[in-house]
């Protein structure tokens, strides 16, 4: 069936329908990972949005059981060069098509993806369509375009109860502001006794249930639409407690802190972001999806310092709080694409704890 993609400034594409055939609307972002498209589906800050995959050929190892970080794909549309018709892996339980059409994502291939992801490169981050009627009211879907807007996703993303998962190691309280299930898993992996809970939980509940240290996860969205939240976040901080915080976790510390954030025009999503760890001098690869960044000439040095720095464009991908147990990161280390360039920040955090544990004790 054809199909045709059509970005908010009028630019169309014509090419064929995959996955589900429902119409969509959604912002139009890339990534350029050349595979990890079964995470990339499955990962919550994609909620609203819909993925343009850089590299031509998708879906060769199909899809398995395993690798999806939450329970169902967030992303609202796929678009490819090219589908593989089939998975040739001997995990693959079913083609990445049928995987699309079962979990009701709407899909186009067969378009000049380097051309629409150099449209969003020059242009900025853009709404966009793809219908499968032929007899389409482009002036009509293009109004439509322009009232949408990504808001909302962290409720729709978020744990809706308490989980607990039990370990013999440190007490961490996880917010799950959309958190993908490796960083659950890294957590786990270092003995933590781990206790996830919904975005809107207040602070109160986890400085009362005699947690050893919280973990601020991923997320999507504008961080700054998350008001609430950012005022508990911000009683966290001033009650001290060891914090760790990842993507919208960091950005929304920041915001807690008197800092501000801006949309990046295309912004940074993909598995080869080169970022240098200040206090270590040394560069790193990493993963990284995220629209918005913290604006660094917004952060207060009395308050933070900057601790990573993306080598591409110079962007702020790390703080960390002067005179509080707190650091944060922009990218992913949870997402193991080194595969375990950045691991060594869960052991920076595990060290914190202990730190500031022996420190209550002595005191």
């Amino acid at each position: 069936m054809k199909a045709t993609l059509i970005l908010e400034n009028g630019i169309e594409f014509q090419g064929e329908s995959i996955g589900s055939t429902d119409q969509v609307v959604c912002e139009m972002v890339f990534n350029t990972s050349m595979v990890g498209y079964q995470e990339i589906l499955t990962d919550p800050s994609y909620a609203g949005q819909g993925v343009v995959m850089t590299y031509p050929l998708i879906g060769n190892y199909g899809i398995n059981e395993e690798d999806d970080e939450s329970i169902h794909p967030w992303a609202k549309a796929l678009i490819v060069r090219h589908l593989a018709p089939r998975g040739s892996n001997f995990r693959c339980t079913c083609t990445l098509n049928d995987y699309l059409i079962r979990n009701g994502i709407t899909g186009i291939q067969d378009i000049d993806t380097r051309y629409l992801t150099r449209i969003l490169r020059k242009e900025g981050v853009m709404n966009g369509v793809i219908t499968c009627q032929e007899n389409y009211d482009k002036d009509a879907l293009i109004a439509q375009m322009k009232q949408y807007r990504v808001q909302g996703t962290v409720e729709q993303v978020s744990a809706k109860e308490v989980t607990h998962i039990p370990g013999e190691g440190w007490k961490v309280a996880l917010y799950d502001f959309g958190e993908k299930r490796n960083m659950t898993k890294r957590l786990m992996h270092y003995g933590c006794d781990l206790t996830i809970f919904p975005a809107h939980t207040p602070a109160q509940v986890v400085l009362d249930g005699g947690f050893d240290a919280v973990m601020l996860s991923n997320g999507p969205g504008d961080p700054a639409d998350c008001q609430e939240i950012i005022q508990e976040v911000r009683k966290l901080y001033e009650a001290g407690i060891p914090t760790f915080a990842v993507c919208l976790g960091h950005q929304l510390m920041a915001l807690a802190t008197g800092a501000k954030t801006y949309k990046m025009p295309f912004g940074h999503r993909g598995a080869n972001h080169p970022v240098k760890d200040l206090r270590r001098g040394r560069c790193f690869i990493t993963s990284q999806n995220h629209g918005y960044v913290v604006d660094g000439d917004s952060v207060d040095p009395a308050v933070a310092a900057v601790s990573h720095v993306n080598v591409n464009d110079g962007s702020v991908e790390g703080l960390k709080y002067v005179g509080k147990p707190v650091f944060t990161v922009q990218f992913h280390p949870e997402a193991s694409p080194g595969p375990v360039d950045t691991d060594y920040l869960f052991a920076d955090f595990m060290e914190l704890i202990h730190q500031c544990k022996e420190g209550k004790e002595n005191a």
